[in-house]
């Protein structure tokens, strides 16, 4: 394909992608259509069509998008510190989570239906940009903790990417969610998404012995 033909393509796509970044900011997953993303581009429903195949298409970019900014966002840790004790990186990781709501809230969502009705080249780019982000984190944890063991590392992946999942629906609950807790007596405590993030982050780092030794 022509440079220019794929650079405009690939602005196509972008524009697409950020009206329903800009729907999702009041609209739920359930309320945004084609149609309603065609009304604030230049593009018709049947347009679109040209560049995602479904809508899932298009909430699987604007994920792929959301988690290789937070990349970046790692990335500037590990190359702006030398040396970061328990405290400061579980911080430090905790606000870049603070800053991607949206990455979290779409990460809320049923991810299985999404990645069965998108295409296998678009789920490919999607698991890059997810895999990006999990070796982004990995490599602070060996640069910051070197001496835990690659055991202790994956143990961390596993504990805190699934736990990820959770975090937007506990932190962000509606009115209507928190009348629901209250007359159903649930016990339940207000965090921050800070708060909860750097709870679990220094609570995995400090169960390994040997990032507590650093």
């Amino acid at each position: 394909m022509p440079r220019c033909s794929e650079e405009l393509t690939n602005s196509r796509r972008d524009e697409i992608i950020n009206a329903c970044a800009a729907l999702y900011e009041s609209m739920s997953f359930k309320e945004i259509t084609l149609k309603e993303i065609g009304k604030i581009t230049s593009f018709t429903r049947t347009s679109i069509y040209n560049y995602f195949q479904t809508k899932e298409e298009i909430f699987l970019a604007l994920m792929q998008r959301e988690y290789e900014e937070w990349v970046t966002d790692i990335s500037a840790i590990m190359n702006g510190n030398e040396i970061m004790d328990v405290e400061a990186f579980s911080d430090a990781l905790a606000r870049t989570l603070e800053n991607r709501k949206r990455l979290l809230k779409l990460i809320s969502m049923n991810l299985y239906d999404i990645e069965a009705d998108s295409s296998l080249e678009s789920l490919i780019s999607f698991k890059r940009a997810y895999g990006s982000s999990i070796l982004a984190v990995s490599n602070c944890l060996r640069k910051f903790f070197p001496k835990m063991t690659e055991a202790e590392i994956q143990n961390f992946i596993y504990a805190f990417f699934p736990f990820m999942f959770g975090i937007y629906p506990y932190t962000e609950a509606t009115e209507k969610q928190k009348k629901a807790m209250d007359e159903a007596g649930v016990n339940y405590v207000c965090l921050t998404v800070h708060d909860i993030c750097f709870q679990m982050i220094s609570g995995l780092l400090k169960g390994s012995a040997a990032a507590v030794q650093d």
